[in-house]
């Protein structure tokens, strides 16, 4: 099961007007994150953890299962020893994840968990820093330590380089005086590295990675169960997933063994929106600085359990019968296929996943349409064009899979969400997935929105809340079409995805109302079919705005593999 993160817009319901768009197509001739995670947890949960760490100066490291843990979670506890007969700086760097960049214009929080197992009269400085892999110091910082203290204490420093490294083959260091620390045993726990974080929070998000989600203006931030990140800055809504009893390698859970996790369920929601006064789970959340709840009125039972249907029967009915009754505000989601199997108590929403070839998404664009209008919604949950050979979809990298997104993939997508858009009555919501892919590559400053990135970014920002009918395009075809309009400022929103290697020629007729401005707004994307954006070429393909001429006819000729999105002022 994936754990990927998704985020998007809500599409809403947007609401039909009975004013009609006359569309016409006709043939024309044809157009010729790579980075390291941004704060660094250094933890010590086994043997194995050590791997990222190296002694320095002959110091003997193990890792503990620590008789005094600094928390439940955290049981394990990395020890340093100083060998009898030291001399110099003895200690221990880790590298980090894929290294660490240092920036001689940022001030770096660090912070970790200190105890003596063992009191002693010992007393001395720690030092704490950053290196280069030569060795050279680019920031340190130093803070008194006492063998009397055997509790748990955290240490909180900053660090301010005075130059900044030419690659990321950095390390964090912490070391102390050999000669008087001989003989010495410290326990060390949950180690931290934060370079400035977005709006300043405290182990917040890397700036630019916040900074350019946020242009995207998502509306809703979907995690998996176990997984409580919090997303008020950016001002989007949490649709959270609980674990349901199933898990990757195909094992359900018997259902009289689904008690404890209903329980952790109903924890993990009051931890969200409970009373602090009446639940403990809430509590905690007050005590972390949030005593008013989050907002949260969606809540996904599972992850894909469509790979488990068998199971999901008995699952699905003891969670949901369980939380609806402490919850009845809340819209819970189902994750297998709307048609099979059968659930009770009947699903209001569910959840739908799909991962494609760029060629399927322009041929399905209609798949909602047939739906029934019943009551029920349906959350695009997760979907992208990964492949151009529909026989790996869920397989392993092989000839067709996609490295990077393409225009070929970004287009079919988009006439894909043209789709969603015309089915908002009962599509609620959408979001690619995965939000964040890494690059482990030298070039690991680099922030690369790809193709994908921008198509969400322009139906997300140019999303009215009216709906516009207009003649349908050819169900299979490569060219799609959605309108919609915003009642409050006037502004009508035209998307246009070709999918094809041709251009298209189509005519918009806006007959109905009674002005339409004589020039709009036109925002491009487009590209050679395989081209995409890389940390060599970050920048290949990029939205293009222009003018263009309107008024209540106008003609617009798509180029091949494009995204458009003409902007026009009506009433």
């Amino acid at each position: 099961m994936k754990s990927y993160f998704s985020i998007s817009v809500c599409l809403g319901t947007l609401v039909a007007r009975c004013l009609a768009v006359t569309v016409t197509v006709s043939k024309t001739a044809s157009h010729s994150v790579p980075s390291t995670l941004y704060g660094q947890m250094f933890e010590v949960h086994t043997t194995a953890a050590l791997t990222a760490w190296h002694p320095i100066n002959n110091a003997k490291l193990v890792v503990i299962a620590d008789p005094n843990p600094v928390s439940n979670a955290l049981p394990n506890s990395l020890q340093f020893s100083v060998p009898s007969g030291a001399t110099g700086q003895v200690g221990f760097s880790n590298e980090g994840f894929w290294g660490i960049n240092v920036n001689s214009s940022w001030t770096y929080n660090a912070s970790f968990f200190f105890r003596f197992p063992t009191a002693s009269g010992f007393s001395g400085a720690l030092t704490v820093g950053l290196q280069t892999s030569s060795g050279k110091v680019l920031a340190q910082t130093s803070t008194q330590v006492h063998g009397s203290t055997t509790k748990w204490t955290q240490v909180n420093l900053k660090l301010r380089p005075t130059a900044s490294a030419s690659d990321v083959n950095n390390s964090f260091f912490v070391t102390i005086d050999g000669a008087a620390a001989a003989g010495q045993t410290i326990n060390f726990a949950l180690f931290s590295l934060f370079p400035p974080t977005f709006k300043n929070r405290p182990n917040g998000m890397r700036i630019d990675i916040a900074e350019t989600l946020a242009e995207m203006g998502p509306a809703f931030f979907r995690f998996p169960g176990g997984n409580n990140l919090f997303f008020e800055d950016v001002g989007m809504e949490p649709i959270m997933a609980v674990w349901a009893g199933y898990s990757l390698g195909g094992t359900s859970l018997a259902e009289n063994q689904l008690a404890p996790y209903i329980q952790q369920a109903k924890d993990q929601i009051n931890f969200v929106i409970g009373n602090p006064a009446e639940s403990a789970p809430a509590a905690l959340r007050a005590s972390l600085g949030h005593p008013e709840p989050f907002q949260l009125r969606f809540v996904e039972v599972g992850n894909e359990d469509f790979f488990a249907a068998n199971t999901y029967t008995y699952r699905w009915n003891d969670f949901v019968s369980a939380l609806q009754a402490e919850f009845p505000q809340i819209r819970f989601i189902a994750t297998t296929d709307a048609w099979d199997p059968i659930l009770s108590p009947v699903p209001q929403s569910y959840d739908v996943h799909v991962y494609q070839t760029p060629t399927w998404f322009f041929q399905n664009a209609f798949y909602y349409d047939d739906f029934q209008r019943n009551g029920t919604t349906y959350f695009e949950g997760e979907y992208a064009a990964i492949s151009t050979n529909a026989n790996d979809i869920f397989g392993t990298p092989a000839d067709g899979r996609l490295t990077f997104p393409t225009m070929q993939s970004a287009s079919g997508e988009a006439a894909f969400m043209t789709g969603l858009e015309r089915n908002s009555d009962i599509v609620f919501a959408a979001s690619y997935a995965p939000l964040l892919q890494h690059v482990n590559s030298t070039q690991w400053l680099l922030l690369c929105p790809d193709p994908g990135f921008d198509l969400i970014r322009l139906f997300s920002l140019n999303r009215g809340d009216q709906y516009l009918p207009s003649t349908l395009p050819t169900r299979g075809d490569t060219l799609h079409w959605s309108i919609t309009r915003s009642s409050s400022s006037g502004q009508t929103f035209i998307k246009v995805a070709n999918a094809g290697s041709s251009a298209e020629s189509i005519t918009f007729q806006l007959n109905q109302f009674g002005s339409v401005a004589s020039a709009g707004t036109l925002q491009l994307l487009t590209g050679a079919e395989t081209a995409s954006n890389t940390p060599d070429a970050p920048e290949t393909i990029v939205p293009k705005t222009s003018t263009i001429r309107t008024g209540k006819s106008f003609t617009y000729d798509a180029p091949a593999f494009s995204v458009s999105v003409i902007t026009v002022t009506t009433h």
